[in-house]
């Protein structure tokens, strides 16, 4: 039986500031400190590998549409019913503008009438992977002209303290929710969407992953900074890859199910959707960092 009196209760209101025609959600605020704590670890590394700092502007462009674009439609493995039902023009509207219907409403100064400012609430972290490595090749083919796995060892620094942040938005949301338990830590989200069932004390998993993610921030930096590794190509990206959806396969166990498990429910292998979207990348980060020997920059002097 939850202990329930020991228990902390959670009942944060999401929206920090409602303006009528916009609202400012923490989760919107916290995708913006993601990508500011990004751009200041990454002006440090170009720093410290002497690259001109004026890429930066240009690939933290497109980083953010590769992550925001990958991560909505990422987000269809979560949704899939959801989006299914609506008219295909609705749909894209939902997916790619930080809307959603609401007969009552208008947004846009009155533009769009329908529909409601809601922010960008559902982003899929393996689409965001998936949509920031397409940008990130088609960025190192115009500006860097460098191999490919050089930017991606480094940009992979920057991601794991950005999606701590994403996680205590999520927290701040009362999404993403964990199973029921009695451990003393345990959160009752009083603002849990209906679909999670009764209110009760929970582990809180974002906050698992998040701390898990700054561990592996810290991890990949020393490697950077304090080791010989930085010089194999692909390896900072493989250990990051493998470090990060290991977490996110483990902590699954912790969450509950999160929208529609088609995919889990195809395979039928006892794993949730997470957890069997996690599989492929973990293994395409052991073959790069394992085969990441046979390939050597040259060292500074």
């Amino acid at each position: 039986m939850t202990n329930l009196f020991l228990a902390i209760t959670w009942n944060v209101d999401p929206v920090l500031f409602d303006f009528g025609f916009i609202k400012i959600h923490y989760y919107s605020l916290m995708w913006i400190l993601a990508f500011v704590m990004g751009w200041y670890v990454m002006k440090k590394i170009m720093e410290i590998d002497r690259v001109d700092i004026k890429l930066l502007d240009p690939l933290f462009l497109y980083a953010f549409l590769g992550v925001i674009i990958g991560a909505r439609l990422g987000e269809l493995f979560y949704n899939f019913d959801h989006y299914l039902a609506k008219d295909w023009n609705v749909a894209l509207l939902e997916i790619f503008l930080p809307i959603q219907e609401n007969p009552d409403s208008s947004t846009l100064f009155g533009l769009l009438q329908g529909y409601e400012f809601s922010g960008f609430r559902g982003l899929a972290s393996h689409g965001a992977a998936l949509g920031f490595l397409l940008t990130a090749y088609l960025f190192n083919r115009k500006y860097l002209k460098r191999n490919l796995l050089w930017l991606l060892d480094r940009v992979a620094i920057t991601v794991p303290l950005g999606g701590a942040a994403i996680r205590v938005g999520n927290f701040i949301n009362s999404e993403i929710v964990g199973k029921q338990t009695d451990l003393p830590w345990a959160v009752k989200f009083v603002q849990q969407s209906s679909g999670y069932g009764e209110v009760v004390a929970r582990h809180p998993a974002q906050l698992y992953e998040a701390i898990c993610y700054v561990l592996i921030f810290f991890v990949i930096w020393h490697i950077y900074r304090k080791t010989n590794k930085k010089y194999q190509q692909g390896y900072i990206f493989g250990l990051f890859f493998v470090l990060l959806w290991c977490v996110r396969f483990f902590v699954e166990f912790f969450k509950e199910d999160q929208g529609d498990e088609f995919v889990a429910e195809a395979l039928n292998i006892g794993l949730n959707n997470g957890q069997i979207l996690s599989i492929p990348f973990i293994l395409f980060g052991l073959i790069v960092m394992i085969t990441s020997k046979n390939r050597m920059y040259k060292q500074e002097n």
